[in-house]
């Protein structure tokens, strides 16, 4: 039997489809009368599907005057406006200023509504979440993703040979590792994972342990290294223990840190890193990793 949610969820994906159409279309392709659809969308949106459609045509326009130099009448025509009065009146109302003062200090482009349905460029539908992503959410994602671009990274570094492997890097920036090569900035990433497990265990950790290892030796110490560390941070949120602190014994003479410092300054040296190895892989013809930005991936629901 076919639910209100259903149907709801099946104008959605239509809607995806034929934002530049007409109602006709959407109950055609739905098999429903006008009067049923909008019943349906009214009660299970909070908005007849109408009201819906021009809300996320604005929210369209509004991502194309902040994205593109386009004309405000080209806008508001794609937008489904006549005549640029009629745009003006109605993104007005929704911003709460004329889409030519808005495009020069623009706010966010989401319009409320009780759907949370919205317009997600380039072109699809923003659906509401089925759960709220917490900050434990947010940071073990981040985590998952560093050791899935170093595990990927060390994948492609079987590639190369061992003179490309420990080619010195030359970076404009500040280095924060001393002759960098591709091999050296790899041992480090996964390394650093490694010396803060030693570090929270109360361990020592030999630096010089990182020097020449191959690939698979840095493969096989990922493997292990890598959920450890996950592990602790999961177990540190959970017990909200982000501010306690710990001696770290990998240091001369030991140090005082606390478990949130270590995994702000893990996150960020990693990135650093992260993005000297790509930007050598590129330079050798290496380019599917793109930037190894986090900002897709870690909005993907985990495995």
């Amino acid at each position: 039997m076919t639910t209100v949610a259903d149907t709801f969820a099946e104008f959605l994906a239509t809607l995806a489809d034929t934002l530049d159409q007409g109602s006709e279309e959407r109950a055609r392709r739905l098999h429903l009368s006008r009067h049923h659809l909008d019943r349906v969308v009214s009660a299970a949106g909070g908005e007849p599907p109408e009201r819906m459609r021009r809300r996320l045509l604005l929210e369209r326009a509004a991502y194309v005057l902040v994205t593109t130099d386009r004309p405000v009448l080209d806008v508001a025509i794609e937008a489904g406006f006549g005549s640029h009065e009629a745009f003006t009146r109605a993104f007005t109302r929704a911003y709460g200023t004329a889409p030519s003062r808005w495009r020069h200090a623009p706010t966010r482009t989401q319009i409320r509504a009780a759907s949370q349905v919205h317009f997600h460029p380039p072109g699809s539908l923003r659906l509401p979440t089925a759960r709220k992503v917490t900050a434990m959410d947010l940071l073990t994602r981040m985590i998952e993703h560093h050791l899935w671009l170093t595990s990927e990274m060390l994948d492609r570094a079987t590639r190369l040979s061992d003179e490309q492997l420990d080619a010195p890097i030359e970076v404009p920036i500040g280095t924060i590792d001393d002759d960098m090569t591709i091999r050296s900035v790899l041992a480090r990433l996964v390394g650093q994972l490694a010396q803060w497990n030693a570090a929270v265990e109360q361990r020592r950790y030999d630096w010089d342990q990182e020097r020449g290892k191959s690939l698979s030796t840095l493969r096989r110490e990922l493997a292990d290294e890598g959920p450890t560390f996950l592990t602790q941070v999961r177990t540190t949120i959970e017990e909200g223990r982000l501010d306690d602190t710990f001696v770290d014994a990998t240091c001369e003479p030991p140090r005082v840190f606390s478990y949130g410092g270590m995994v702000a300054h893990v996150l960020t040296f990693a990135a650093v890193r992260r993005l000297v190895v790509l930007g050598a892989f590129e330079t050798l013809g290496i380019t599917d990793l793109d930037a190894g930005d986090p900002m897709e991936w870690v909005a993907q629901p985990a495995s």
